[in-house]
């Protein structure tokens, strides 16, 4: 099938670790089951969720000319996503990221940034956007070498090209990203979906609807704000809404964010209406967080609506 959609930004091996009771004592050994690997970062783990929901899509991205390159590419392959423009790094090796979470505690996440480093304006070819409906770039505000000018003519290419754009951002623990990073960039995106804390981290602001409204004034069309269990607020130019979380046993909330994008897009294609298709994006991101990893725990399409009709 041809790509209907471009996922583009971070790219990284990921390595989970399952659930632990605890975090180990200095220099104890904590026995656990297997470690999970898997292709990582938002811009593949949106495509590996789209392809679970049957929409074919196309990564950009870089990878290093490591192992680590080698099985993220392999990977996401074997999911039938068009990896033609995932390009190699000559100086950096892969991304790589450790996952661990504790029961009852947040995950901690122990990251390097590798070839995402590497990525720039440059790699953005115009022929990836050829039979592409949806871009999707994610992992903004971790992508060094991408400038904001670079990211507003890959989005006015979109747009030239006839497609929806989604912005998603990832912010780290240090960061002194703030709207000024944003400011240029939101007048090209049609969906701006970040989390509750990267907004209060964004805006200053500490209430989600300020948060919103803040990105809808600089230029966002569509802001998506995700709150986990707290459900999510969406605000357009006209509406604010607030919607409830599904009730899900979470085993491991890695890569919801990127289902929930991912089922977002899969709206955007059918052409459904905004609150449905944020609905539809929920249980994806819901059933992303109920096996370890960020999508084991998406079968299909079908049981993402089995899961809407039910609630």
């Amino acid at each position: 099938m041809t790509p209907r959609v471009l996922c583009a930004g971070i790219l990284v091996g990921d390595l989970f670790v399952p659930p632990l009771p605890r975090l180990p004592a200095a220099g104890e050994l904590l026995v656990t089951d297997d470690f999970l690997m898997g292709a990582g970062g938002c811009a593949a783990n949106v495509a590996v969720v789209l392809s679970k929901l049957g929409v074919s899509s196309r990564v950009m991205g870089k990878v290093g000319r490591d192992s680590f390159g080698d099985f993220v590419i392999s990977a996401l392959a074997g999911f039938g996503i068009d990896v033609s423009f995932v390009g190699r790094s000559e100086t950096m090796g892969t991304a790589k990221t450790v996952i661990v979470p504790v029961a009852g505690d947040d995950r901690r996440y122990i990251h390097t940034v590798g070839a995402n480093a590497d990525l720039t304006g440059q790699d953005f070819g115009s022929e990836a956007m050829s039979g592409i409906d949806v871009v999707y770039l994610g992992g903004y505000l971790v992508l060094p070498g991408l400038r904001p000018g670079a990211v507003v003519e890959f989005l006015n290419a979109a747009h030239r090209a006839g497609a929806r754009t989604l912005l998603d951002v990832v912010l780290p623990g240090d960061t002194d990203a703030s709207m000024e990073d944003l400011r240029s960039i939101l007048p090209s995106v049609d969906f701006f979906l970040p989390n509750d804390d990267e907004a209060r981290q964004l805006t200053g602001e500490h209430d989600p609807e300020r948060q919103a409204a803040c990105f809808n004034e600089a230029g966002a069309a569509t802001v998506v704000i995700t709150m986990g269990s707290e459900g999510l607020l969406v605000r357009t130019a006209t509406n604010t809404h607030l919607l409830t979380a599904p009730s899900v046993e979470v085993i491991d909330g890695s890569g919801a964010g990127d289902a929930f994008s991912a089922g977002l897009i899969v709206g955007i294609l059918e052409g459904w209406p905004l609150e449905r298709s944020l609905l539809f994006a929920s249980e994806a991101g819901a059933l992303a967080c109920t096996a370890l990893g960020c999508s084991a725990g998406i079968p299909d399409r079908q049981q993402v609506f089995e899961r809407m009709s039910a609630h």
